[in-house]
């Protein structure tokens, strides 16, 4: 069996247009102005709000044309899609990475982190796999500021 391939993370707009052009995928207007706006927000959006903050901005798009645009562009991982029990939430960062979900405000927060090594090795023992990569989902609320 082949190991997946992992895409080289895409650390700007101007990589992700790299990306685009590299695996043939045309650069259309309506798709520059969903990876604009992407790498803009830096948050997690549903094809709704980016549909919206889009037309918003005066951009001429379709519900299809974004719809159709976030699979192919999350298909050849140029940008992230989190399924949710209620929607599809995109995100710039393509590369592995872990995620907070804030339960009071529904965000969904980036975070890198490390796991130590002998959780790693606990795992793998528990398992009988080896683990190559790994993604984490932290769930909580926002803690109030300090007065």
């Amino acid at each position: 069996m082949e190991s997946p391939t992992v895409a080289k993370p895409i650390h700007s707009l101007e990589e992700a247009y790299e990306r685009c052009q590299a695996l043939k995928m045309r650069l259309s207007r309506q798709r520059r102005y969903i990876l604009e706006l992407l790498w803009e927000a830096k948050e997690h959006l549903s094809a709704r709000e980016i549909y919206d903050r889009l037309n918003q901005q005066g951009c001429e798009i379709g519900h299809t044309s974004v719809y159709q645009n976030l699979e192919a562009l999350s298909d050849k991982n140029i940008i992230e899609c989190v399924e949710r029990s209620d929607a599809r939430l995109y995100g710039h960062i393509n590369d592995t990475h872990s995620h907070v979900n804030c339960l009071d405000t529904e965000q969904i927060i980036d975070v890198r982190i490390e796991l130590p090594a002998d959780l790693i090795r606990q795992v793998e023992e528990q398992t009988g796999t080896k683990i190559t990569e790994y993604r984490v989902d932290f769930f909580g609320f926002r803690q109030p500021e300090e007065l």
